[in-house]
């Protein structure tokens, strides 16, 4: 590789096994062992705010069943005459056991994405044409992923995908009968609440409609689990015509920790909200205040797009303010009406001590978990400490 382009740093790295099975081929790690270190580097990088990337190579064709001999005896080349370009801080195993390779190349400093793309890709297809032949290299399939991803320049509903998180997969399905006994209370509670509770919700909406001009219900585009674009609802609090840039300018303050985002409640307390905000109608102050303009999520917990329980979804333009780590609130667990947050201090607390409880939920989630935030979840409202 191009010395101007990549230069290696010396950083403590996970052991590495040597693969058996692949003589000749050192320090080949096993499915396990490969996503185990994918997951270590993902938290390295986070801490040192550098980037790495993730080259994946499979074969291309659709009628294989990644096992047989022809296909196993040309990964086996492609793999071995992949060595001459591996460096002591670059790991490469099985990203699929027997079926995608991995490698992960580590420590750029500083040198741009296109640069870094350009000269590996350039390398690898160099020494694969070699190893495999232009026949060969044509069924093999490489894709090239960068951690962190670049989440603004998607072009659609969705933003990167798992490639780089496939501990997190693994950790879901071993909790499968979990998470569908969660996903089967969050139907059937959104349901009989949006039942017992029409009353209360045609009443705030003749309110809406008396108090100011404009629909009765809200749409903001916000960010799911794992990057995914919906339509979350709310009962509208604002007039319609008001200035959203006041809230985008706050908030890339707030989650950037700058000082002057402290406001004043009306009991004295310091809060990080817009506290006195004149774009507020007089009843989506109370429903702000009581946390009821939030009903209509209900209706997304039903679509599936959000839980019962689990982080708030952000607001897209918030991304842009991120810290590589605070992405890890919207991959680890569906965003939901309620959480740790609302329940531990709501606009009382930083951003980084709001993401930090996410993490918190999404590492030690279960099912009696969930239950304790809904119980702690109405003296939350009722109290009405930290919302605005």
């Amino acid at each position: 590789m191009k010395e101007q382009a990549i230069r290696t740093v010396q950083s403590p790295r996970p052991k590495r096994v040597t693969h058996p099975g692949w003589d000749g081929i050192d320090d080949f790690l096993s499915e396990a062992q490969f996503r185990k270190a994918l997951r270590l580097e993902r938290r390295r990088a986070e801490r040192s705010r550098t980037l790495f990337l993730l080259v994946l190579l499979a074969d291309g064709r659709t009628n294989h069943n990644g096992r047989d001999g022809e296909f196993a005896q040309g990964m086996f080349r492609a793999l071995s005459a992949l060595a001459t370009s591996i460096r002591e801080t670059d790991m490469w195993g099985w990203y699929q056991e027997n079926s995608v390779g991995g490698i992960i190349f580590t420590e750029f400093n500083g040198t741009g994405k296109p640069v870094i793309l350009k000269t590996v890709s350039e390398k690898l297809n160099h020494i694969l044409r070699g190893a495999i032949g232009p026949e060969g290299l044509k069924h093999l399939r490489l894709s090239y992923h960068f951690f962190p991803e670049d989440w603004m320049e998607s072009d659609g509903p969705q933003s990167p995908g798992k490639t780089l998180y496939p501990d997190l997969p693994e950790r879901e399905k071993s909790q499968a009968v979990s998470r569908s006994i969660k996903r089967f209370f969050d139907v059937v509670a959104s349901l009989l609440a949006l039942i017992v509770l029409s009353p209360l919700i045609a009443v705030i909406a003749a309110a809406i409609k008396l108090d100011s001009k404009g629909p009765v219900l809200f749409k903001q585009v916000r960010v799911g689990q794992h990057g995914a674009r919906f339509d979350c609802l709310k009962f509208r609090s604002m007039t319609v015509e008001c200035d959203g840039n006041v809230h985008k300018d706050y908030i890339k303050k707030f989650i950037n920790g700058h000082t002057g985002t402290e406001q004043v409640d009306t009991n004295g307390e310091m809060v990080f909200k817009i506290a006195q905000d004149t774009r507020v109608t007089r009843v989506g102050s109370f429903l702000r205040k009581s946390s009821l303009d939030e009903l209509p999520q209900l209706f997304n917990v039903l679509k599936g797009e959000m839980s019962l329980v689990g982080p708030r979804p952000p607001i897209p333009y918030e991304l842009e303010s991120y810290r590589v780590w605070h992405l890890r609130r919207i991959f680890e667990a569906k965003p939901g009406i309620t959480g740790l947050w609302q329940v531990m201090g709501r606009s009382r607390l930083k951003f980084d001590d709001m993401v930090r409880l996410d993490l918190r939920y999404a590492k030690s989630w279960s099912l009696w978990l969930d239950l304790r935030i809904l119980l702690r979840t109405p003296h939350a409202v009722f109290t009405g400490k930290g919302a605005y």
